[in-house]
């Protein structure tokens, strides 16, 4: 990820801070996949798996932040360096975050499970939007690595997808709701379920800005896109 420092052991610290940034990125990434498994075999195994894991995505965000606050303390970086430290920190939150949004999902799943509802839901159509945010994120964590401010910025346009796919979805929900009450509390459980993968859009979308932080120097955050395409080319 980093470039080259005449410091081989600076450079050697960041390399292995960023690939256990990968990692955590790894792991979340199944977790979101055996939570939307979990959703459309109503697995309780499985779900309560990604719950268990969540304890390790905690540790490892933890171990992050104290690996790079030692390096910032020894190594007192300045311009690019410091810039590269604190978006490591600030994706390391955005993947932990990730995690909770896949926790929340597994446990809507149990929940959904002891409630005994029905399973002629539309939860597999959940998968479309996970998978769309699940491979953004993987995207995002391949042009983390790479800094690559190009494909950040196709991320960013990417984003708009999922969003598409929310919107879809709750409209389909509605319909449910309105022939039939009685779906009603099961539809809301899955209007949470599909805003949690909205959710996890949005943080790859962090970090894709991110990427143009470290390389442009420019916080694109909340700017147009046209503002942001400038400032990538």
């Amino acid at each position: 990820m980093p470039e080259k420092h005449l410091s081989s052991q600076f450079d050697s610290e960041l390399g292995t801070v960023s690939t256990r940034v990968m990692e955590l990125g790894g792991l979340v990434e199944s977790q979101i996949r055996q939570a939307i498994y979990a959703l459309s075999q109503f697995s309780v195994e499985v779900a309560q798996q990604v719950v268990t894991a969540e304890a390790k995505v905690n540790a490892m965000e933890v171990d992050i932040d104290r690996e790079l606050s030692s390096i910032i303390a020894r190594r007192q970086p300045t311009a690019r360096d410091l810039r590269l430290l604190i978006a490591i920190s600030k994706a390391t939150a955005n993947l932990e975050r990730v995690g909770d949004e896949a926790e929340k999902i597994a446990r809507m799943v149990l929940s959904i499970i002891s409630s005994g509802a029905p399973r002629a839901l539309p939860s597999l159509e959940l998968r479309v939007a996970s998978d769309l945010a699940s491979g953004l994120l993987r995207k995002a964590l391949d042009a983390f690595a790479r800094l690559d401010t190009s494909a950040a910025l196709s991320i960013l346009k990417e984003d708009d997808l999922i969003d598409k796919e929310f919107d879809g979805f709750v409209r389909k929900l509605i319909t449910y709701m309105m022939e039939d009450p009685r779906m009603i509390s099961p539809s809301l459980d899955l209007l949470f379920l599909a805003k949690a993968i909205e959710r996890i859009g949005d943080h790859a979308k962090n970090i894709a800005e991110l990427i143009i932080y470290i390389v442009k120097g420019a916080d694109v955050r909340h700017a147009a896109m046209d503002e942001i395409e400038s400032v990538v080319k």
